[in-house]
Formats: C-alpha cells, sequence, structure tokens
C-alpha cells in the first residue's frame, strides 16, 4: 500500500465515523424505493436527510467466475487497480482528489460478482461521482502502478503461504469445488499473478462491466430526481450488455472426506464445511436459524458450548451458511492446541452428528428466532449497513420489501422445518480440513526459528 493510498484513508477516517456513528434506527422500516432513472438505470434506494452523507453499493454479474481458469486472480487486480489513475489523472492526483473531499471509493471481486462502494459527505457528491464515472469507463493500467499492485498482491499470497487459515479456507474450497470457478483462490495464486497482462485487465473491464448486470442500492441526502441525473452520468456510458462465460451450477462434494496440511505452527486450525443451502432454496431460512443454532450464535451456539466451554479445547469456534449464484456451502472454523487437534475434530464431529440426528429443542428454535429478529436492526443502522444490505437483497433475488417481511419468514420457521433442514445439513458429515503438525510430531515443541543474521 502506498503512502498516497494510507493518507487519504487517515483523512476519510473521520467520515467513516460519520457513517458509522448515523442514526438510522428509522431506516429498517423506511420504505425502500425503486428508482428508474431518465436513462433506465435502476436502483433501491432510501431518502434520509438526518445527516448530510450519500452511501452508495453496487455489483456487476461476474466476479471471480469470469477469471481466467488458467490466470486466476484477474478480478482482483482489475479491484485494485480501478483507482489507480484514470483519463487525464494519474494515481497520485487522482487519490488527491478522493482526500481532499474526504470520498471514500473501493472495489472488490467476490465470486459471482464485481462490487464498488462509494461514500461522501452530501456537498461533495458530484465530484464522488464523476470520479467513479472515470474509473469505470477510463482506468489507466499504466504498467508502474499495475507492477506496484502486483507486487502488493504477490506479497499477501507469499504470506498466506504460511497462515494456516488461509490455507485451510483454499483448501476446503478445492475439495468441496475442484476444477469449478469456485474452487479457484479469487485472489490469485503465486504462479498465475505473476503472468498477468494489462490486456487481460482490460478485456476484463470490457466484458463484465456493463449496465445490464448492474444492481444499485443508495441511502442518504439526496432527492430521487438529482440521484437519477447521477446514476446516469456515472453508469450511462459504460456498454449495455456484458459478456460473460458461463458458470455452471455445482453441488458441492459429498462428505465425509478429510484432508491435512503440515505446517510447524503450535496451534492447528480445523475448517468444515459441506453442501448448504441455496438462497432460493424455500428451506433457505430453517437452515439459517438451526445452523445460528448450531454454529452461529456465539457464546450461546452448540459448538461453542460444547468444544469451549465443556472441553476448553479452542477459544472460538463458530459456522457459518455460505450461498453463491451456483452452489452453497456450511463453512465453520475453529483453532486448537496441535496435540488435542484430533480431540476437537471428534468433539465437532459428534455435535453435529447430534444435531443432525436429533434437531434443535423448541426452546432453541424460539430463542433463536427472537434473536435473528431483534438483531435485524442493529445489523441495518448506519447508512452503509443498509445499503449493503439492500444490494444483498437484490443480488439474492428477494423482494423490495424484504425487510418487511423477514421477521414473519422466520416465525413461520416449525422445529418440523428446523429438524429436517439439520438432517440436511449435517446427516452426511463433514468435509475437514486440518493444517498444522503431524500428529506424530504434535506432542513436541514447535521447532525454534533458525538464528538471525549477524
Amino acid at each position: 500500500m502506498n503512502y498516497l493510498r494510507t493518507s487519504a484513508r487517515r483523512m476519510t477516517f473521520v467520515l467513516a465515523a460519520c457513517f458509522a456513528m448515523a442514526p438510522l434506527a428509522s431506516h429498517a422500516a423506511a420504505k425502500v424505493q425503486h428508482l428508474i432513472s431518465p436513462g433506465g438505470i435502476e436502483a433501491w434506494f432510501v431518502q434520509d436527510s438526518t445527516v448530510p452523507l450519500l452511501a452508495m453499493e453496487y455489483a456487476f454479474g461476474g466476479g471471480a467466475t469470469q477469471d481466467p481458469a488458467d490466470k486466476p486472480g484477474v478480478g482482483n487486480m482489475v479491484a485494485n487497480l480501478l483507482d489507480e489513475g484514470s483519463g487525464d489523472l494519474d494515481s497520485k492526483t487522482f487519490h488527491e482528489r478522493l482526500e481532499r473531499r474526504a470520498i471514500e471509493l473501493s472495489f472488490s471481486s467476490a465470486r459471482d460478482n464485481f462490487r464498488g462502494s462509494l461514500r461522501m459527505l452530501r456537498d461533495n457528491r458530484d465530484e464522488a461521482f464523476d470520479l467513479l464515472r472515470m474509473a469505470l469507463t477510463s482506468p489507466r493500467f499504466e504498467s508502474s502502478d499495475v507492477e506496484r499492485i502486483r507486487a502488493q498482491v504477490m506479497s499477501g499470497l507469499r504470506r498466506e503461504t504460511s497462515n494456516p487459515n488461509s490455507l485451510a479456507s483454499r483448501k476446503l474450497l478445492e475439495v468441496a469445488f475442484g476444477n469449478h470457478p469456485y474452487g479457484r483462490p479469487g485472489n490469485g495464486t503465486l504462479e498465475s499473478v505473476p503472468r498477468i497482462e494489462v490486456a487481460d485487465l482490460k478485456d476484463y473491464v470490457g466484458h463484465v462491466l456493463a449496465r445490464d448486470t448492474l444492481k444499485i442500492a443508495v441511502v442518504g441526502d439526496v432527492d430521487p430526481a438529482t440521484l437519477g441525473k447521477l446514476l446516469d452520468q456515472t453508469f450511462g456510458g459504460l456498454p449495455a450488455k456484458a459478456s460473460l462465460a458461463p458458470a455452471a451450477d455445482i453441488e458441492a462434494a459429498k462428505p465425509p472426506q478429510r484432508a491435512f496440511i503440515p505446517l510447524d505452527v503450535p496451534q492447528t486450525v480445523v475448517t468444515f464445511g459441506g453442501p448448504g443451502f441455496r438462497r432460493s432454496d424455500p428451506n433457505f431460512m430453517a437452515g439459517y436459524i438451526v445452523n445460528h443454532i448450531l454454529g452461529g450464535g456465539g457464546l450461546s451456539s452448540r459448538l461453542y458450548r460444547e468444544v469451549r466451554e465443556k472441553r476448553g479445547l479452542a477459544y472460538s469456534v463458530y459456522e457459518s451458511l455460505l450461498w453463491m449464484d451456483h452452489s452453497a456451502l456450511f463453512i465453520g472454523n475453529t483453532g486448537t492446541r496441535a496435540d488435542r487437534a484430533g480431540e476437537t475434530v471428534d468433539a465437532i464431529s459428534k455435535e453435529v452428528r447430534r444435531m443432525a440426528e436429533d434437531g434443535p429443542t423448541q426452546q432453541e428454535l424460539d430463542e433463536a428466532k427472537s434473536y435473528l429478529k431483534g438483531s435485524q436492526m442493529l445489523a441495518l443502522d448506519t447508512s452503509s449497513k443498509l445499503a449493503s444490505a439492500l444490494l444483498q437483497y437484490q443480488l439474492d433475488r428477494l423482494p423490495i420489501d424484504y425487510i418487511e417481511k423477514r421477521n414473519a419468514i422466520v416465525d413461520a420457521v416449525t422445529l418440523d422445518d428446523a429438524k429436517k433442514a439439520a438432517q440436511r445439513l449435517w446427516g452426511q458429515g463433514l468435509l475437514t480440513v486440518i493444517v498444522g503438525r503431524a500428529p506424530q510430531a504434535a506432542a513436541q515443541p514447535a521447532a525454534a526459528p533458525p538464528p538471525a543474521a549477524n
């Protein structure tokens, strides 16, 4: 990360704090408008003048699934380079413009989408949207910037080779999805990133960033007419249609399977998972609730009580649902002492099996429902959080009034629904990846580091 980027982010801390503290308790119940600009660009929009701020989240279809099979990481490189100069502005000048107006602009490449975020004070909205327009439509991809970003990405990838959590997550996706794009690392590999050329970056922009897959969510102090004009000016110059390579639907690998990656670290990491619920599945909410009971409820989850409180095997353990356009997983993680890794895996497997066989109790179901309904308001208490949620609802193809309907959907889940969901999620066992010291070495102290050179 260069000094200018670091300085800009420090300077925009105040703006970020304003977004974090902006009181939006009423927003969860606010009416979401379906705005269509004069040029036909659609957005979900919540107008709020409580504070003079504006937050926009948006996404294009594609994401890491559009990386060439032999060059994973192209989308990630694009995301890191779009704000490194555009049009007649070089990287330094572009970031100075952002810094001067305390504008927050960022991009990321997710599995199925190329996403962006824009936040600014109301009075700086014209310049903020114009800088975004330039970044999307005329990125420079100067060789010096490309090589600097490439070096940063490579540095991160090298760190991951000794990070047990990174290794475990990568391996689990590889086991679950094989050669499917979901099985490839979105940020690339040490072999693929050096081979990414400027032509690859330009090609990605040309076939991914287009209006037909664009989803937008805006929350803040702007009227609909002004916002419509800003959206047209910002996105109207993009191609009408994307040319995306199709990605096939895939079912995650069938459990049980286990993989081990040797790494000489004192704490062993255990990552586990298996086939989950697609967001469009009518039983998704039942799976979401029962997963919260097993491993998503923090201090109250079954896994936490069994693994941490009763046995003292780990400091924390969690599990969550991960849904994508073409598949779904549940995925969990914990870390433990190397010599207790086997016991930890056994404890997790036993608790998962018990949930699959017996399901939750009525009390657990009632408490989970109460928590999930109450936490909804806290999850949408800032402009940025609400904009992010509204974008995700669009990507998940949920109705525009989903916020209003969600609690009723939670309430409709019965104990029988939850038990069936538990059996479907965990009845076959687990895909398990263990990263740490080999069992025969686990009882020995970790090797001392080599002495530093004089």
